[in-house]
């Protein structure tokens, strides 16, 4: 996947580094589907192409099954980043974060993927996106801050709204 781009080291963190980070963002959605479902869609490469606006393509670098230290690459817009999960229980929780990236904006970036079944027969997913910016991604993190959040709900209601349509049959 990589078009020979440079790419810059990020510090690996764990899940606790959510609760250390220097930005944090975090947004829950309910979904009609099952944890397994929300799974098989979390695990398809192309669908996150389809529900995550800036990524362009996702690469997984490691054989299924999917765990604890997979490996895949994901090509976004403007950034290239090698990713490692730093957690896997599957149907429940997933979560990685960034070995490297083509950029040196991030020091430190993880995402959270928490899948909770509900009493209705829905799924809770509650995403939360934390990271620690460097050299200028300190400024661009401060004028872009505000509209993280946003971005980051607009992103799971995508994925809510792909995933109802892909089980609705």
């Amino acid at each position: 996947m990589h078009k020979k781009v440079k790419m810059y080291p990020c510090v690996k963190v764990d899940q606790n580094y959510i609760l250390a980070a220097a930005k944090s963002y975090q947004t829950v959605v309910e979904v009609s589907a099952t944890p397994e479902q929300i799974f098989e869609v979390f695990e398809d490469e192309a669908a996150w192409q389809t529900w995550a606006i800036p990524i362009k393509r996702v690469e997984w670098t490691s054989p299924k099954p999917y765990g604890l230290g997979t490996t895949r690459t994901v090509e976004m817009i403007g950034l290239t980043g090698d990713e490692s999960f730093i957690a896997w229980d599957y149907p429940r929780h997933m979560a990685f974060c960034f070995t490297q990236m083509s950029a040196t904006l991030i020091e430190s970036f993880i995402e959270d993927y928490v899948v909770t079944p509900l009493s209705n027969g829905n799924t809770q997913v509650q995403w939360t996106m934390a990271m620690t910016p460097r050299g200028y991604g300190k400024i661009t993190m401060t004028l872009f801050g505000p509209f993280m959040r946003v971005s980051l709900q607009l992103m799971l209601n995508s994925f809510k709204r792909y995933t109802n349509q892909r089980f609705s049959e």
